[in-house]
């Protein structure tokens, strides 16, 4: 790159490109593993997954690292249209490279009205493993998620069966036992979790509660702790658990779902609730069938999530990448990326 010149924030930056990105940036993903690369244009703004950020023991298929990068892509197109532009994106654009996950187009026409409340909520969204109140999610916000996850083609759905809730408990609590029994398992999530303060990435220590059972919470994973308070109280927790499912098991189907995770994850944020990811029964073959055979038989189990009111008290946001780390200028970096993605 020439002395002087940064793609986003140099002499030939665009304030809205800047602006996007960053936003775009507070996506979740795995890990808090940030596994995205972007390439900037005069128009044009392209997702490429950074393979150097793969999970392998965690995602052997590198199906979490799509997903999330899926999830900044939404985040990216809220953020444009919050900024008054319009994005037409292209996915999967090019068959032989597999990385390149998204072109966004920045197109010169009046963009619809934008959801201010959306684009809000990227700033107010948290994964929150907290102990959520004994209220209903209601099922009015509910079917709403369910058509904005249809009308990408995803489905989802809405674990209340008794039964079939206890099966997922099963499932994830056997997913756990599975995962801890590898060596490289547990010592990819002491690398990713337990972060001090003033990392650029992972689970902060400081975003997870003390371990302990929590009536009515499904298990959640087991990261470092540094004892975020955990409220008090004998009511069980109420949450609604989500099921994110396509008929198809490929990348771009991966990638859908992500852009449809995060949908979801905003519009709860919106409306005031919590969230956080259940996804370690779909990352362990057995289990995932367990739910794909239970819950979804003629599709593919992707995500599993699960959302209530959050406690009171601030869940701290976790830390995010500079946007130097992450960007690149549109061209001069192609040759390098076609190596890693072979």
């Amino acid at each position: 790159m020439p002395a002087g010149r940064d793609p986003v924030t140099g002499p030939d930056g665009d304030p809205v490109v800047v602006a996007a990105l960053q936003l775009a940036c507070r996506a979740p993903s795995v890990h808090n593993s940030q596994p995205w690369r972007w390439r900037v244009g005069q128009r044009t703004l392209e997702l490429h997954a950074d393979p150097s950020r793969r999970l392998p023991a965690t995602d052997p298929d590198g199906r979490d690292l799509v997903i999330s990068c899926g999830a900044a892509l939404h985040h990216l197109t809220v953020a444009l249209a919050g900024l008054g532009e319009v994005a037409r994106v292209h996915r999967l654009p090019d068959p032989s490279r597999a990385g390149h996950l998204a072109t966004v187009e920045r197109m010169s026409q009046q963009p619809p009205p934008a959801d201010a409340a959306l684009v809000e909520a990227i700033g107010l969204r948290r994964t929150d493993r907290r102990r959520f109140r004994p209220w209903p999610v209601p099922a009015q916000l509910l079917g709403e998620l369910a058509g904005t996850a249809a009308l990408a083609g995803v489905r989802m759905d809405v674990v209340t069966d008794p039964a079939v809730r206890w099966a997922l408990v099963r499932a994830i609590r056997t997913a756990a036992e599975v995962q801890s029994s590898d060596p490289a398992y547990g010592a990819e999530l002491a690398a990713w979790s337990g972060r001090p303060d003033g990392a650029a990435d992972g689970v902060p220590a400081a975003s997870v509660p003390a371990p302990g059972r929590v009536p009515g919470q499904p298990p959640l994973r087991a990261f470092a702790a540094d004892g975020l308070d955990q409220p008090a109280g004998d009511e069980p927790e109420e949450s609604a658990l989500l099921l994110l499912s396509t008929p198809t098991d490929t990348p771009l189907q991966w990638l859908r779902v992500g852009e449809v995770t995060s949908a979801l994850l905003l519009t709860a944020a919106r409306e005031g609730l919590g969230s956080s990811p259940l996804t370690q029964p779909l990352e362990v073959a057995d289990t995932r069938e367990l739910l794909r055979s239970r819950i979804v038989p003629a599709g593919h189990p992707q995500v599993l999530l699960r959302i209530g009111w959050p406690s009171p008290g601030e869940v701290p946001p976790t830390p995010r990448r500079d946007l130097a780390d992450v960007v690149d200028p549109l061209g001069p970096q192609r040759g390098r990326d076609d190596q890693q993605e072979r």
